[in-house]
């Protein structure tokens, strides 16, 4: 039994059995079963399974078409086949061969982990980390075929994951990586949602149309009653893996090389399975669980919240946004581009407050807005251009704390890959040094690194409200980008393309509950002067932006989205349809037993008497109610559910 040191974010109850280390074992744990080898380059299979049994994770080594002695893995659930036996391996400079090939299995271990962890926000408050693992050791068959390496598979109820390891050997203190060939055969040619940028629009393809540059999460309906997504985790300092189509399936490749000290291990390749594709998203803490504990000691200061954008960058637009957020239950203020200089100009300085003229004739006094917000108990956000980041990052970081700011908002960010993704998260962690929060924006999207540190807030990588995302495209969204992590979303409220090219007003409010970022830009087009004062701005008021709790009652991929969120006794209900009205039923069941509670349904209404054509329902309920309602077409709801 060994015992994990207990992280200051995460309350650990754990369990770990290691075992077997000899291949001539034919079962230990009921984890995996193989048979002694016959040759050398004929070993397996071992079998790996899930904790609650349904996912069977079987490797082997096998001759593959012309390619001898292969490392390859397959995949079934509930005794079917997902994916078929797909290969493992990378290229290294300077080697003939691609690791994978020509290998033998050296060594195998298994093990379980059971654990509980505190999540500082999330879609939940507690995440459970159960997985069963097998580190499988291979070699090659001949002398000069390659180094010796690992591949860590682990096996959770949520899907499957596996990673590389390279450990130093023999001299070998540096290495090249190329290319990575890990192959996803599934079983048939399935049809998936494919974007080819971390902004772009998704689109319905089959696994055999999947060009490369393909993004991750890539979400693939595999039958009725079978959803898969393949993803990536716990991508830090390596190139970030896209995916394109080998027929019915798809394989990795880097976007660049990656050089590295050895040992060297690789970030987690992902597959999760499940029933519905409302169920993925049940599952999605895998990405979480995947990355290292909090590294933060202190994390009291990390505040989650909803913003408004100030883009006039003068005095009375400062004040004026301020006061609104204390008035209407924001948390912060955000203080757009151009507050330095011009944005895209290396001669910016963002050590000064040096308003662009293009954007503002002034004046901004921007140290005495932040400390008037203060004042009101309202948080300061600065944006800044990776122009001004890559310059100057260790000198604006201990300056804006001394002036009180709480975050910063990392712009146009480069990404993808080795040096820019170590870049980047080396700029997260700085910031944590000096206490301040992240945003980042534009291409960059999570692989779970907010576990590690919990002030990376929130990110872009989505098509969010700036780009007027229809319906249907918001509802795959959903299910796909945001299985990765928080996606920020760029609300906006009271601008013209609600009710035209976005969908109803209902239906952004429903956004702010199935949508989660722990930051959410609620008014991005929007300015205190023109926010009108309707009834139903009392839910962007009351909705949190973390949760204790999170349940998807209604799932259709880009056509319907029903989830429940729990915050304290407090729920809030998000529905999100698109298409032709519909009639929808919300079971309350989630809600305690016996308990009557007050519910307000925010609904559209052609008939309401405001100009965002919202109305509003209060009615008792308990756990034994279904509330019965009509979504318009491209509509939705909100609920609030209280004491």
């Amino acid at each position: 039994m060994t015992r994990l040191p207990i992280a200051d974010c995460r309350l650990t109850i754990e369990k770990e059995a290691t075992a077997l280390r000899n291949l001539a074992i034919s079962a230990v744990l009921s984890l995996f079963v193989f048979a002694p080898p016959a040759s050398a380059a004929e070993t397996g299979p071992l079998q790996l399974s899930s904790p609650d049994g349904r996912l069977k994770l079987t490797m082997a080594v096998a001759d593959v078409g012309a390619d001898k002695a292969c490392g390859v893995y397959s995949l079934a659930r509930d005794g079917a086949p997902l994916l078929l036996p797909s290969r493992l391996g990378m290229k290294l400079a300077g080697l003939p061969a691609p690791l994978g090939q020509g290998v033998r299995i050296a060594s195998a271990a298994a093990s379980e982990h059971d654990s509980t962890w505190k999540t500082v926000w999330g879609e939940r408050s507690e995440i459970r980390d159960r997985y069963r693992q097998l580190v499988v050791r291979f070699e090659p068959l001949q002398a000069g075929g390659g180094p010796a390496f690992e591949v860590t598979f682990r096996a959770y109820d949520a899907g499957i994951a596996f990673r590389y390891t390279i450990p130093r050997q023999g001299g070998l203190d540096k290495i090249t990586i190329d290319a990575e060939d890990s192959e996803f055969r599934f079983a048939g040619d399935w049809p998936c949602w494919v974007t080819y940028s971390a902004q772009g629009e998704y689109r319905q393809a089959k696994l055999s149309q999947v060009k490369p540059g393909c993004q991750r999460p890539l979400t693939v309906r595999a039958g009725d009653k079978l959803w898969v997504a393949v993803g990536e985790a716990a991508l830090v300092d390596h190139a970030a893996m896209m995916l394109r189509s080998i027929g019915q399936g798809v394989v990795s490749h880097l976007s660049g090389k990656v050089q590295a000290p050895t040992p060297l291990s690789t970030p987690w390749r992902v597959v999760m399975a499940a029933d519905s594709v409302g169920r993925l998203m049940a599952g999605d803490d895998i990405f979480l669980n995947l990355n290292e504990p909090c590294a933060i000691a202190d994390t009291s200061w990390i505040k989650p919240g909803k913003i408004i954008r100030e883009v006039t960058l003068t005095d009375a637009g400062a004040r004026a946004c301020v006061d609104f957020c204390a008035a209407r239950g924001l948390q912060y203020i955000e203080f757009d581009a151009g507050w330095y200089g011009h944005e895209y100009s290396d001669a910016s300085d963002a050590t000064t407050v040096t308003v662009d003229p293009k954007r503002s004739k002034g004046p901004l006094n921007l140290r005495e807005a932040i400390r008037y917000a203060d004042s009101k108990g309202v948080g300061v956000i600065l944006y800044v251009n990776r122009r001004a980041l890559e310059r100057q990052l260790d000198a604006i970081l201990p300056l804006y704390k001394s002036w009180g700011v709480k975050g910063v908002k990392y712009g146009f960010v480069q990404v993808n890959s080795q040096r820019w993704t170590s870049w980047l998260h080396q700029a997260v962690r700085k910031a944590a040094e000096h206490r301040l929060m992240v945003d980042v924006h534009d291409e960059y999207r999570p692989t779970g690194y907010s576990r590690t540190y919990p002030n990376l807030m929130t990110q872009e990588g989505i098509r969010g409200d700036e780009a007027s995302p229809p319906n249907d495209h918001t509802i795959v969204t959903l299910f796909s980008r945001l299985l990765a992590g928080p996606g920020d979303q760029t609300n906006c409220y009271f601008n013209e393309r609600i009710g035209t090219k976005m969908g109803s007003h209902a239906y952004q409010l429903a956004k702010t509950v199935c949508l989660f970022s722990p930051w959410q830009f609620l008014f991005w087009y929007d300015r205190p002067a023109g926010i009108e004062n309707v009834p139903e701005l009392e839910f962007f008021a009351a909705v949190p932006c973390t949760w204790d709790e999170t349940r998807v009652l209604q799932a259709e991929m880009g056509r319907l989205a029903v989830i429940a969120r729990r915050s304290g006794e407090q729920w809030f209900v998000g529905c999100m349809s698109a298409g032709a009205e519909r009639p929808i039923e919300v079971p309350l069941d989630f809600l305690p037993k016996g308990e009557k509670r007050h519910a307000t349904i925010y609904s559209d209404d052609p008939a309401a008497a405001t100009p965002t054509k919202v109305k509003l329902d209060r009615v008792e309920v308990d756990s034994a109610t279904v509330l019965k309602l009509k979504l318009v077409a491209n509509g939705g709801a909100a609920i609030v559910v209280r004491p």
